[in-house]
């Protein structure tokens, strides 16, 4: 049984961009609800050349201190750098991309890597433990899904953002 501080995943895939809004629009409101506590979500698009692209036009509906940096440290680990669009991943990602990494299994990072096929949207939330009832309850419309616990602590996480943002200043 994973900590109560754990850290939860969940990538789900649609057909398209507007499709995952839509749920990325549900975890939002499932947030202002106070059913999920701190979280970081975001859609994810693999375009036809397999090149990912973060969406990160939304970071004042991030919430906690994580602020893309959960998401963004996911990308890094799960795709190589050549495949990602901008700047996804910075040193805050980085950080915590190390925690992340230590909390799952190769087969883990293989299994979440290839859920979004070229010409996908994806929906992709990192979270604390009780962010995964909130999604399993609101009936996400997502093709496939992958979701797990990770055995990282979300403080060990939070640590990692403002380590990396005192190191940026």
């Amino acid at each position: 049984m994973a900590k109560p501080d754990a850290t939860f995943i969940f990538i789900g895939t649609y057909p398209s961009e507007a499709a995952a809004r839509g749920d990325y629009d549900i975890v939002k409101d499932l947030h202002t609800a106070g059913a999920i506590g701190t979280y970081d979500a975001s859609v994810v698009t693999k375009d036809d050349t397999g090149m990912v692209h973060v969406n990160k036009d939304e970071t004042s509906t991030r919430h906690g201190a994580w602020g893309g940096a959960a998401v963004g440290g996911l990308i890094g680990l799960l795709f190589p750098p050549a495949i990602i669009g901008g700047a996804a991943v910075g040193a805050a990602a980085g950080g915590v991309g190390g925690h992340l990494w230590r909390g799952m299994s190769r087969a883990d990072a293989k299994e979440f890597g290839e859920i979004i096929d070229a010409g996908q949207a994806a929906l992709v939330i990192v979270g604390a433990s009780t962010v995964e009832q909130a999604v399993q309850k609101a009936g996400l419309k997502a093709e496939k899904q992958v979701a797990k616990q990770l055995d990282v602590s979300t403080k060990d996480i939070d640590s990692a953002v403002r380590e990396a943002a005192t190191e940026v200043r």
